[in-house]
């Protein structure tokens, strides 16, 4: 098999492009070069093309640098600008697996002659449909398990996908990568958006020099104000560090952001309580996975990238396309423009982006 390996410059790609050559594939790597302003973490500065590279080199395999800035730009970073003026909390490296990684990559690989397109995510595909359809799988790690960030790969790509250290646990290909002698074997995971610089001021640094960011007013639920903060496109729902707000000891959390009028309303945990989310941009893995969750018997939710399962207790798609995923008990509200992911359980069935309520 022909297998395009998307190569991070990290240590679990690297694992998992020795993998592919090891099992007798015809393997070449590909580095996708996505931003190119300041980086200092994630998996876009020039070491992590060079670390890439040289991996390549030591396995004896052809590596190759697609250019896909434009579509990244027009993808992940414009949105995630629009989210924030929006009063929204994007999680921009879902959509990047969304459109760069499995969609473009995937239709580059296809013109290229590729069978398969391999990453290096903690997670694993396995014939769990009832007819032995495709699904992603929870990877052996729960610590490391990335399911979540790829629920929306569907069951068609999942035929032309590979994950190959999805059943490995962290130590295991840190401990192989060693034995490879791989440059990579002790690198540090990259942690946040590869995009935002921290020695240029991070987020707030970012976004201020795209869009005007505007001091809020800090209400209580009469309508009081409580506080101030600097820039209300920075609050997120549920958030409570860096507000400063705190009635008789009890601290307040961000329950409703609203841009327009410039104005957070705080209040105690147990305002973020919700009996359900609504979810858009709803994706299934295909339509036995969208059946199966409608019978709702055994399916949980995820709500972040490594949070515990909730319990579900409905899953009722709605008139104007969106979906209602009702909680066996009130949970925590999600932060709008975040993803809520259904699993049967360690099955992925499909996911959606939470938006506000109505």
């Amino acid at each position: 098999m022909q297998v395009l390996v998307a190569m991070s410059g990290g240590v679990d790609s690297s694992v998992a492009t020795a993998a592919l050559v090891e099992e007798g594939h015809e393997v070449v790597g590909v580095t996708l070069k996505l931003w190119g302003g300041d980086s200092d973490s994630g998996c876009c500065s020039i070491s992590d093309v060079d670390d890439a590279r040289r991996v390549a080199d030591h396995l004896g395999v052809e590596h190759l640098v697609f250019n896909f800035g434009d579509d990244f730009t027009r993808h992940v970073v414009g949105p995630y600008v629009a989210d924030h003026a929006s009063g929204l909390t994007p999680n921009p490296c879902i959509e990047c697996n969304r459109h760069l990684k499995f969609d473009r990559l995937l239709t580059r690989a296809a013109v290229l002659g590729f069978d398969a397109v391999a990453t290096g995510h903690h997670a694993r595909i396995e014939p769990a449909g009832p007819a032995g359809e495709p699904r992603v799988v929870r990877g052996v790690d729960a610590r490391k398990d990335q399911s979540y960030v790829i629920h929306m790969l569907t069951g068609d790509q999942l035929r032309r996908v590979r994950l190959p250290i999805g059943a490995m646990t962290k130590d295991e290909v840190r401990a192989r990568a060693a034995e490879l002698g791989l440059r990579t074997a002790d690198k540090p995971d990259s942690q946040d958006v590869c995009f935002i610089s921290h020695r240029g001021g991070g987020r707030e640094a970012f976004l201020g020099a795209r869009i005007p960011l505007r001091p809020a007013r800090l209400v209580d639920a009469d309508g009081s104000e409580v506080g101030r903060v600097d820039a209300v496109e920075l609050v997120t729902v549920g958030q409570r560090r860096g507000l400063g707000v705190a009635v008789d000891g009890t601290p307040r959390y961000a329950v409703e952001v609203d841009v327009a009028s410039a104005t957070v309303v705080v209040g105690t945990a147990d305002r973020l309580l919700v009996p359900s989310e609504r979810l858009a941009s709803m994706v299934w893995v295909d339509d036995a996975a969208r059946a199966r969750a409608a019978a709702v018997d055994g399916v949980t939710a995820q709500v972040s990238a490594h949070g515990a399962a909730v319990a579900v207790a409905g899953v009722a798609e709605q008139p104007d396309g969106t979906t209602e995923v009702e909680w066996v008990e009130p949970q925590r509200r999600v932060a709008p423009g975040q993803s809520v992911v259904l699993y049967t359980g360690d099955v992925v069935l499909g996911g959606g982006t939470v938006i506000p309520p109505a």
